[in-house]
């Protein structure tokens, strides 16, 4: 199971550790992934979704 939101495809993002001594190893930052149930054409489904798309999904059901 990959780490990729399934609405907005947003991935894992890699860098580099830096020490005091500013030695670099490589690092990877994944994506905050919910296991979310919404509603998609009046069907429950769960999605796993990353939590600033969750955000963002509840900010536009308020307005709806």
């Amino acid at each position: 199971m990959s780490r990729v939101c399934e609405i907005t495809g947003k991935g894992p993002m890699s860098g580099n550790n830096r020490s005091h001594s500013l030695r670099a190893t490589r690092r990877k930052w994944n994506v905050n992934l919910q296991n979310v149930t919404i509603m998609v054409d009046g069907k429950p489904q769960k999605v796993r979704v990353s939590a600033r798309a969750l955000k963002t999904l509840k900010a536009k059901a308020k307005l709806a």
